[in-house]
């Protein structure tokens, strides 16, 4: 636990303003308007022998001529990049001395650095140019990632001279490995080793990628101070995050002390504005790379680093047309289908190859598949609980070591050592998991990679850089193979696929929705035409057989007679079923009257209505359970919806005693939290099992129409269609011959 509160603190060290150079150059800290010197380091009599205290506040046209002068402005009003270094020379007595002059203007400071020049041969285009052609030409003739970092690292021992050059790449996590070096032959070879995250913190990481290119001539150089320490116009220390000759932490220099080097430079590789990795090269002895030379090999750097995305893309490119070929059988399959689970099912074998997984997981609206070696279903519950709550990537997520993130893995790490996850639905908690088992593997580190905490004279935990670099090996467990980029990509076009039918399916769905609305609304219109216009001779058939009986009883024969009586009936039946459809056709075309009701009040008035209207009063016992709730509803219509409810539970019962209760489940009772679920419970007739998915349909009776009193068999469907357009929904459970009970939602 300490150790990572240190490690925490070795990042925070704030290297970027040491207020500190190398002792192999100059510096100068320049006022943007006119030159003027604000900052000198300490060693200015050594290099141009003039005191520093002499510079300060002193124009910088003092010292040189105005063509120099003139370069340097250009410079500054261009992109210094293309144009330092510049030739600086200051004249000491009978002396010419002579600098390379690196200047960039960075927070409003213009930052002067002088490096001697150490030849007087003349360095121009073409000798850079045959610097760097033949280890051009060899980076083009490579095929592989490996063979290009080989050829690199031998080019640029070759121009440098250094006793060991190495390509350090960075895993996902910030450690590093040695992919390719080049060396003297008596030194022990680096190559494989692996380097802790720690050995190189955060923001020396990101120094890295602003400078492209970091010289330490001799490790045991004494830093040089700059004066004032502080800038004279803000009084805080001057950044020199692009300084070449910035001082370098105390942890590093210790660490190559150790290392037994006394000399390094390292060049920054870098892809897709991210550190990949590092051109480290170490000497045995102080060496100092010229600044012309130093250009060459961070030219270098960045042609490889142009090159490493070509190479990997190049890398087993067998393996990614093979993924790619899976990929496209997947995706042709899943916009071609209607139903995802089975077409899944069916594809199992590519889902697994397509992520080179042994086992995989699919979780589609409730419904979970697995196919090869998996977690348990319980455990992947838990497992997609934990991603929904604590992944925020909104496509993709993968980890070759579960069990660092999510411990409760170490159970089934044989089958699930590292997961690659694929949010389909985060909301709906639809994912796509695929899994591999723990690799147990022998990692070999570059001396014991756990940084050692020492305690100072004050009683302070600090980190001290390792003091051994020997070979040391470590068994890692919880991990396995990690996920390659061509496979996540693989995961990432399977959505796309998924999705795309997902749309597909909801424009479908959209399209069949439109037209069933519009053919309920023509189907409502005619029902109500139909039912408004069938009424006038329907009910001049009934006038005409009434008359019929009346005026021509004595001229009709008892036959006759029973006939007109059976027709004045059937017209009767059938002027109730049309004023059922009639009312039922109107519920659709009505907008409802929504406000604030008293649903006791409303159901105890349903209850002394329907009591007027009984012969027998004493046998039937109506009982409200408990007090219900004030909602939001059509007074008129929920009316009527216990009014059905209430006279079905009395009309369909054939006990002595009949019972009738009305209530509410409680909140946690309920599955719905938005909704109120009501009941109306008998202890009626019941209804069989068979018939429970038919009562809800218009003019479905179950009865003949002489039993229980009669009835169109519309009262259910009514009910069903105003809860619906409440946003509720209706449902019944019943026992044949003990009793029903009704429940209907509504928004609470």
């Amino acid at each position: 636990m300490q150790t990572n509160v240190d490690l925490t603190n070795c990042d925070r060290e704030e290297i970027h303003i040491p207020g500190l150079i190398q002792p192999h150059g100059l510096l100068f800290v320049l006022k943007e308007s006119d030159f003027t010197i604000l900052q000198v380091s300490k060693n200015s009599f050594d290099l141009i022998g003039i005191h520093p205290e002499e510079l300060l506040s002193k124009q910088l046209q003092k010292l040189i001529d105005a063509e120099q002068i003139y370069a340097i402005e250009q410079c500054l009003s261009n992109d210094f990049e293309s144009v330092n270094a510049l030739k600086i020379s200051f004249k000491n007595q009978n002396n010419t001395l002579l600098f390379d002059g690196i200047i960039h203007n960075y927070k409003n400071n213009i930052i002067l650095e002088l490096l001697p020049v150490t030849s007087q041969n003349s360095q121009d285009f073409f000798s850079f140019y045959q610097l760097v052609k033949n280890p051009i030409q060899k980076i083009q003739d490579t095929l592989t990632l490996q063979e290009l970092c080989q050829v690199l690292a031998k080019q640029v021992r070759k121009i440098t001279g250094f006793d060991r050059v190495m390509i350090y790449r960075f895993d996902a996590e910030g450690a590093g490995k040695v992919i390719a070096e080049d060396k003297l032959n008596d030194l022990a070879s680096y190559l494989s080793l692996h380097y802790p995250a720690s050995d190189i913190p955060k923001q020396a990481k990101q120094l890295y990628i602003f400078n492209w290119l970091r010289l330490i001539p001799d490790v045991n150089y004494q830093p040089v101070e700059l004066i004032p320490t502080h800038s004279p116009i803000n009084n805080e220390p001057i950044d020199l995050s692009y300084s070449v000759l910035r001082s370098v932490s105390p942890i590093h220099i210790e660490y190559l002390q150790n290392m037994g080097v006394s000399a390094s430079m390292s060049i920054s590789l870098i892809k897709n504005k991210k550190l990949w990795g590092l051109i480290a090269c170490h000497h045995n002895t102080p060496k100092y790379v010229p600044y012309y030379i130093r250009t060459v090999c961070e030219f270098l750097g960045h042609v490889m680093s142009l090159d490493i995305g070509t190479k990997e893309e190049n890398e087993d490119l067998d393996y990614k047309l093979q993924l790619k070929t899976i990929q496209s059988k997947l995706v042709e399959a899943i916009s071609q289908t209607t139903n995802l689970g089975h077409t899944l099912i069916e594809q199992k074998n590519e889902l697994l190859e397509l992520a080179s997984a042994q086992g995989v997981a699919v979780c589609l609206n409730q419904e979970l598949l697995l196919f090869g070696k998996t977690p348990k279903e319980a455990d992947i519950q838990d497992l997609i609980g934990w991603l929904t709550a604590n992944i925020k990537s909104d496509n993709v997520f993968s980890t070759d070591s579960l069990a660092k993130l999510y411990p409760a893995s170490e159970n089934f790490q044989n089958v699930a050592g590292g997961m690659l996850a694929l949010a389909i639905a985060k909301t709906q908690k639809h994912w796509i998991l695929w899994f591999r088992p723990e690799v147990i593997e022998t990692v070999k580190w570059g001396g014991n990679p756990n940084k050692p905490v020492e305690v100072d004279e004050n009683g302070s935990l600090h980190l001290s850089p390792r003091k051994s670099f020997e070979m040391w090996q470590e068994t890692v467990r919880f991990k396995s193979l990690p996920w390659r980029q061509c496979e996540i990509d693989g995961a990432l076009e399977l959505k796309s696929a998924i999705v795309g039918m997902v749309l597909k399916k909801a424009d479908e769905l959209a399209k069949i929705n439109i037209e069933l609305e519009r053919r309920n609304s023509e189907l409502d219109a005619f029902a109500y035409i139909a039912s408004h216009d069938l009424k006038e001779p329907l009910r001049g058939i009934h006038n005409y057989s009434t008359f019929l009986i009346e005026d021509y009883a004595d001229s009709l024969n008892e036959d006759g007679i029973a006939k007109l009586q059976t027709l004045v009936r059937l017209t009767q039946r059938m002027e109730n079923l049309i004023n059922s459809l009639l009312h039922f056709s109107r519920l659709g075309r009505v907008e409802l009257v929504m406000r604030g009701t008293n649903l006791h009040e409303l159901v105890e008035s349903v209850i002394e209505v329907l009591k007027i209207g009984l012969k027998e009063t004493n046998n039937v016992d109506i009982h409200i359970c408990q007090r219900l709730p004030d909602i939001k509803c059509d007074r008129i219509q929920i009316s009527e919806v216990f009014t059905n409810l209430i006279s079905n539970a009395i009309k369909y019962n054939d006990k002595a005693n009949k019972l009738v209760e009305i209530g509410f489940l409680e909140q946690q009772e309920a599955t719905n939290q938005s909704t109120i679920t009501f009941y109306v419970r008998d202890n009626g007739i019941g209804i069989r099992e068979k018939h429970l998915d038919n009562i809800f349909r218009i003019f479905k009776r179950l009865h003949a129409a002489s039993q229980y009193g009669g009835g169109t068999g519309a009262g259910l469907t009514i009910a069903k269609k105003i809860v619906e357009r409440h946003g509720g929904k209706i449902w019944v459970e019943s026992t044949y011959g003990e009793g029903s009970t009704f429940y209907f939602t509504l928004p609470s």
